[in-house]
């Protein structure tokens, strides 16, 4: 498929992340085998389990039960839980009917299986789908002409800092370039303070592949990185080290603690000053109190090569559905009202109010935080998913034991992804 580039200001009007011809592969369709049926609400299945944002669910199942069309009953998973069950629910005799999760490579393993149900006629029949962007239309197509996904918000990865900590210790100039960062890591390190939060302990070891994502593309380009994912290039390549020879410039600043503390710890620890920094999405704002968003901001992953395009990481999240649903007629007016302007601000204004909406008449929480990642957005060269978004959940694992080890033992690289390699073509050639 055609690797598309949407103009920037397209992206802002809902595009999501479909630059990447990996993203596309994703939206893979498969046909319902389940018979519709007019009986109990439709079950919708949520990964989104920070306070948060699951309160921000609810109002929005309690404002499509007001419209009076359907009901929906809302289950909420832990996040970690949801992740590793998702192909259980999928394959079960009786599934939830919807699920919140993800576009890309990530969804193309189950669309594949005909999983995932058919959205042509929720596409055909919204007026709200019709005003979405040509390439938001091209993200949710499979390579058959059918949609399998309604998008509804996207959001954007960054260094992420608290403004009260830098002023007070004495940070005036943010990093752009990677001596910049290196210099800036010094200075927290001679303050006392752990320089960069981590937060891959516990049951979120894949926060640690956001730095390999972003290493990666800024050395190697987001075009190897997609490649690579998807089994052109080797693990063990020399490209590839050159990544971990980075990295281990910077591994004596992480936080010692990186790889003990799940990210909602480490957001504890980089609110209240222990560590200066964190490489993250705007998510961890759902487990920061809300009397300390304003606080926060956020800069660029440095420049490594200037010669190498700006990519920036830029997930979509939305919505699929099971093909054995047994409520497709429910599913699909569901569906429907997740693509409006007053689903994804209900959404916006119950959570942290720190994502982006894809309906392109939506409003989004116009703090400056959020203006500021709009623009941050708006100025990438390119966009990538995240790890597992970009490749598959299946191909997750790899990454999460290989960067734990490293993270671990950084001089044993070279046996690292040597292993990573080998683990890696199992799932590939699966």
């Amino acid at each position: 498929m055609a690797n598309l580039q949407p103009s920037r200001r397209r992206f802002l009007g809902g595009l999501g992340a479909a630059g990447t011809a990996a993203l596309l592969s994703g939206c893979v369709t498969s046909t319902s085998s389940g018979k519709s049926s007019s009986k109990g609400d439709v079950t919708l299945q949520s990964n989104l389990s920070a306070p948060q944002a699951k309160k921000a669910m609810e109002d929005i199942v309690a404002a499509y039960a007001k419209k009076g069309s359907g009901k929906a009953s809302l289950n909420t998973v832990a996040a970690e839980t949801f992740r590793t069950q998702l192909p259980t629910y999928l394959t079960s005799a009786n599934p939830p009917d919807v699920y919140t999760w993800y576009p890309g490579s990530v969804a193309d393993a189950y669309a594949k299986k005909n999983l995932l149900l058919d959205l042509d006629e929720v596409w055909d029949s919204s007026p709200d789908l019709k005003r979405y962007s040509k390439a938001q239309n091209k993200l949710c197509t499979s390579s058959a002409g059918k949609k399998v996904f309604v998008p509804a918000t996207y959001y954007w990865w960054g260094m992420f800092y608290r403004k009260s900590n830098f002023a007070k210790w004495g940070i005036r100039e943010l990093p752009k370039s990677w001596d910049d960062f290196l210099d800036l890591c010094d200075k927290l390190k001679s303050k006392g303070v752990a320089p960069i939060g981590l937060g891959a302990g516990g049951n979120t070891p894949w926060v640690a592949s956001a730095w390999f994502d972003y290493l990666d593309i800024r050395i190697n380009g987001a075009q190897y990185h997609r490649e690579l994912l998807a089994g052109k290039h080797r693990f063990d390549d020399p490209e590839v080290r050159k990544v971990f020879d980075r990295w281990q410039e910077v591994h004596p600043y992480f936080d010692p603690n990186g790889t003990a503390l799940a990210f909602q710890d480490a957001t504890t620890a980089l609110l209240s000053g222990k560590t200066g920094m964190m490489l993250i999405g705007t998510f961890f704002a759902d487990s920061a109190p809300k009397s300390a968003l304003d606080d926060i901001d956020f800069f660029r992953f440095p420049v490594i090569d200037a010669k190498v395009p700006l990519a920036e990481e830029a997930p979509v999240d939305g919505y699929f559905a099971s093909a054995r649903t047994g409520r497709r007629e429910q599913v699909y007016d569901l569906m429907r009202y997740l693509a409006t302007v007053e689903a994804q601000e209900t959404y916006i204004k119950g959570s942290s109010g720190t994502v982006l909406p894809c309906n392109p008449d939506a409003k989004d929480a116009g703090t400056a935080l959020v203006k500021k990642g709009r623009a941050h957005v708006e100025s990438a060269a390119e966009i990538t998913q995240f790890f597992n978004r970009d490749s598959s959940d299946a191909l997750q694992p790899t990454a999460d034991t290989a960067l734990t080890k490293f993270l671990a033992k950084p001089k044993s690289i070279d046996s690292i992804l040597t292993d990573w390699q080998r683990d890696a073509e199992k799932i590939w050639n699966a």
